[in-house]
């Protein structure tokens, strides 16, 4: 039987004492929570599901993210994109509040928090699959015992996937942009991008050590030579004629690099061709989607083979990425 107790004015101390399980207590600021906390606690233990939360109300998920951050974090090869994220967690509403008290509105709030500030619904979607994580590790590793809010919680709807491709003369006015552009190694990595479909990252990572122009291959690294998006160390990507053509005409340089100028020299060099020759809505990111349908147009690749080249690790990324014209199907249909 349960013990209700007052402890000065204001408080109310709820005791359990139960053979075979640790005394709980907790107390309260009025009478009838701590009565209904001994009910649930007590029912726990009869039924031999109770499970201590101590450890979870006295620790707050700031305290849990710094030692995720410290002890997991590092182990993982998308660390410095995880470690953003823990960031933003800890300038969140939830950081100074005890595990054991967030529930699942409490994360809804932040979700529509991040999406009131026009924060894009795939970041979003990973800021709460680290609040998951940080809760399941909590809870296996280190004790502290508490329902994961975040499963309750609905995860934002990505946005429709892009279909921009380049439309009649675009390609040739994009492409006499880039040549003409300040930076000399524009037009280079927009033709490179064209005929590969590697990601920015990827195009801007490139170094001559992984290339084989022999065999028309090179070794793909992530942004740093860490990794790629995928997390794999590195994947191969089959080089064109075109593709080849486009590296062997290039200078090299000591450090080894491909392109000596980074993603975001890039970035701003594309926008300003794409810009000043009216070409609208169109992303240097589109370019993997404009690379990978002309794969597909070619007529000589199964999605299999076109996954190969583009590093797409599902059937459904990749259809994400492809949008063929309807002129050519039709054709095709005869």
């Amino acid at each position: 039987m349960a013990t209700i107790r007052k402890r000065g004015d204001l408080q109310w101390q709820a005791i359990v004492k139960r053979q075979g399980h640790p005394l709980q207590s907790k107390t309260f600021t009025n009478r009838k929570d701590a009565e209904a906390w001994a009910t649930v606690i007590e029912s726990e233990m009869v039924r031999g599901v109770f499970v201590s939360r101590a450890e979870a109300e006295r620790t707050t998920l700031n305290e849990c993210i710094e030692r995720y951050e410290e002890e997991v974090t590092p182990t993982k090869r998308g660390a410095k994109q995880e470690t953003y994220r823990l960031a933003v967690l800890k300038r969140s509403k939830l950081a100074p509040l005890a595990m054991a008290a967030i529930r699942g509105q409490d994360v809804a709030k932040f979700r529509d928090a991040r999406r009131d500030e026009g924060i894009a619904a795939n970041t979003i979607k990973n800021d709460l699959n680290t609040l998951s994580a940080v809760f399941e590790h909590s809870r296996r590793e280190w004790g502290i015992n508490t329902l994961n809010p975040v499963r309750d919680v609905k995860r934002p709807s990505p946005p429709p996937g892009r279909d921009r491709r380049l439309l009649g003369d675009e390609a040739a006015r994009l492409l006499e942009a880039c040549d003409k552009s300040p930076s000399p190694w524009l037009g280079s990595v927009v033709r490179l991008a064209l005929e590969t479909a590697m990601r920015l990252s990827e195009v801007a990572s490139l170094n001559w050590k992984d290339i084989d122009l022999a065999h028309r291959v090179a070794k793909v690294r992530g942004v740093e030579g860490r990794e790629t998006k995928n997390s794999d160390v590195f994947r191969a990507v089959p080089l064109s004629l075109a593709a080849a053509d486009v590296l062997r005409r290039l200078p090299r340089n000591i450090a080894g690099r491909v392109f000596p100028i980074g993603s975001i020299a890039i970035q701003h060099g594309f926008r300003a061709a794409v810009k000043k020759v009216g070409i609208e809505d169109f992303r240097f990111h589109d370019l993997r989607h404009e690379a990978t349908s002309r794969l597909f147009e070619r007529g000589v690749f199964d999605s299999m083979e076109v996954a190969s080249i583009t590093g797409h690790k599902t059937l459904a990324m990749l259809k994400r990425y492809t949008h063929l014209k309807a002129e050519d199907l039709a054709r095709k249909m005869g």
